[in-house]
């Protein structure tokens, strides 16, 4: 695999907290690669120590042939990094903001004049270029803070939760445009909390409290579990939920609009057992029918199992 991103054992203490616990990833050129996890994972603590701006405890990391703690600033030099809060300056209009960066990245008149047509037509903001960054939508705002960190055309582009509260139509709108870049050869890293939007990256990590659940392609995490995934049609679905979270088998039952998805091991429990425990509960009739689980079937599924795993181990305190 041509890895432009590798680490090894990565690791950031904060006191006696973790954040980032033992990460090894690889991630080839030319992909869309998601470190996907709820709040508080280590997310971005990762993406921070990718990009050179913090040092990890332990361990190490590549990133475009670059030791991130040895040689920070030619990492920086061949990265675009947006973070959550990109700094936009609200009273200068588009095309400030663009020019601005531009003579923060020193980038020549002619590069500029060769390349802000193209970013401009790429993220359909040419009729927005005399507004000031202010009055610009949400969508917008990411747009433009996406075309301020491409103007001096990295090899790897690093984004922290981009999406985060925007709406459907732009983060629709912001992933063409990431299709773009990585069919230029750009090669995306990227962080979300949005499982639905996880399934747009070519490869995920999945990660909670600091640790690599599991690594691999959206379709082969959903379809390469060993566990069952059923949808359970029940009456009194918090009397059903408790009675199934308690029985033996079960990795996880969780409510899904009008109806539940519950992980159970085949070798541990059976439909039929836990459908006779529905009836002398009083709940039934319960009807499971097996069903492929979402990314977020499954993620939650991992975050049990690894959770059992570490409570027989005496796990320890992290960061969240």
């Amino acid at each position: 695999m041509d890895s432009i991103i590798s680490t090894r054992d990565l690791t950031r203490h904060f006191g006696g907290m973790t954040a980032v616990d033992h990460l090894s990833l690889q991630v080839s050129k030319g992909e869309i690669f998601g470190l996907v996890g709820p709040d508080g994972a280590g997310k971005t603590t990762t993406l921070r120590m990718l990009c050179g701006l913090m040092d990890p405890s332990e361990g190490a990391a590549e990133v475009a042939g670059y030791d991130v703690r040895r040689n920070p600033q030619a990492v920086r030099e061949r990265i675009g990094y947006m973070a959550q809060r990109f700094g936009l300056y609200a009273d200068l209009s588009v095309d400030e903001n663009m020019a601005f960066y531009a003579d923060l990245f020193g980038i020549s008149r002619s590069e500029r004049a060769a390349l802000l047509p193209d970013l401009l037509r790429m993220t359909r903001m040419e009729p927005f270029r005399k507004r000031t960054a202010g009055r610009l939508s949400g969508g917008m705002k990411q747009k433009l803070a996406l075309m301020c960190t491409l103007l001096h055309r990295p090899q790897i582009l690093f984004l922290d939760e981009p999406t985060n509260g925007v709406d459907p139509v732009s983060r629709r709108d912001f992933w063409a445009i990431l299709y773009q870049l990585v069919q230029s050869g750009i090669t995306v890293f990227i962080t979300t909390a949005y499982l639905d939007e996880a399934e747009r990256c070519n490869r995920l990590a999945l990660m909670d409290h600091g640790r690599l659940i599991q690594c691999d392609s959206p379709e082969a995490l959903r379809h390469g579990r060993e566990e069952g995934c059923y949808e359970v049609q029940v009456r009194e679905h918090r009397a059903a939920r408790l009675i199934l979270q308690r029985a033996e088998g079960v990795i996880s039952a969780e409510p899904f609009g009008a109806v539940l998805h519950v992980f159970i091991k085949p070798a541990r429990i059976s439909p039929q057992a836990l459908m006779e425990q529905m009836e002398q509960a009083g709940l039934g009739p319960a009807v499971f029918r097996k069903i492929t689980p979402s990314l977020e079937d499954v993620f939650i599924a991992m975050v049990r199992t690894a959770g059992s795993a570490a409570d027989e181990r005496g796990g320890e305190t992290r960061l969240h």
